[in-house]
């Protein structure tokens, strides 16, 4: 999962740099989006990873599986640097390396247990935050730059804790017809593509690094306390102090993440490219084929 995240993080924002930037709560923005067949590549990854989370939600608790998503930026800032020449500062390898022992931490403390199922007053609340994630969207869409980046990413954590939430109980249904049949379902679904678009927002305006971790900082506490107080999710007698400090360290990495990111935007690579290439001076015309035939 951590790794499917982590490669359709990159491919996505490659794609995401190369569409027309969009100022507008638009979901056309999808669909030029899926023009590209990098970005239908990371879809797929995205997909993979999706659903491998979706699995491990059936029995792990949410804190665990939120946090493990947010370890996929690592791996996008490992491809950036060997792909696409991204150069991270010392402060954000650092910052990466603290990442991992936070996963590390919360691995050992979380207890594998079944979910319990939401009631009615949740799932409407549930209903309620995608119509207010939606409308902030509306709002923070007109925001440029680094700004522009965190907030839409924060917003897409909101979304996809959402679908989290949604899909720790979806998990444990037993028949198809039952799974099918589930409003959680929709849910699901609705909060995935608002979460997806306002991502793809996110990542035209700034730093890939900065959208992904204002999405994973935004998305893991949210889901971490639902799951604690509604879900059922467990840690081991005598390790609560371990998952405190792992989930702490976690949330830490990814919003200093957000702090020291460099701008690693493709727009602004291809705007130096360009004019380097107009400084260049003009091509010398071929004299040998501008020679005049004298009588």
């Amino acid at each position: 999962m951590i790794l499917s995240y982590g490669v359709a993080n990159l491919l996505q924002s490659v794609a995401a740099a190369r569409t027309t930037v969009h100022h507008t709560f638009d979901p056309g923005l999808l669909l030029r989006l899926a023009g590209h067949r990098t970005y239908l590549v990371g879809l797929l990854c995205q997909f993979v990873g999706f659903t491998l989370a979706f699995l491990a939600r059936r029995d792990l608790p949410l804190f665990l599986v939120q946090a493990s998503v947010a370890a996929g930026l690592g791996v996008t800032a490992l491809l950036g640097v060997l792909l696409l020449q991204w150069r991270l500062p010392r402060a954000e390898v650092a910052l990466l390396v603290l990442l991992f022992g936070g996963i590390a931490a919360l691995v050992l403390a979380a207890e594998p247990a079944p979910a319990r199922q939401l009631g009615t007053a949740a799932r409407i609340a549930l209903l309620g935050a995608l119509g207010v994630v939606a409308a902030a969207g509306v709002f923070a869409v007109r925001l440029h730059g680094a700004l522009g980046s965190v907030v839409l990413g924060s917003l897409a954590g909101m979304s996809f804790s959402a679908a989290a939430v949604a899909a720790r109980p979806l998990a444990s249904v037993g028949t198809v017809m039952a799974f099918v049949a589930d409003p959680l379902l929709y849910l699901l679904v609705a909060h995935s593509v608002v979460g997806q678009l306002l991502l793809g927002l996110a990542m035209q305006r700034g730093s890939t690094t900065a959208a992904v971790a204002a999405m994973d900082a935004a998305g893991a506490v949210p889901a971490a306390i639902v799951g604690l107080l509604l879900l059922g999710d467990r840690i081991w007698p005598g390790r609560e102090w371990l998952a405190g400090i792992g989930f702490l360290v976690t949330l830490i990495a990814v919003i200093g993440l957000t702090r020291y990111a460099e701008p690693q935007h493709q727009h602004a690579v291809a705007e130096r490219w360009r004019r380097l290439r107009s400084r260049r001076p003009a091509a010398r015309p071929d004299r040998r084929r501008d020679r005049t035939v004298r009588p």
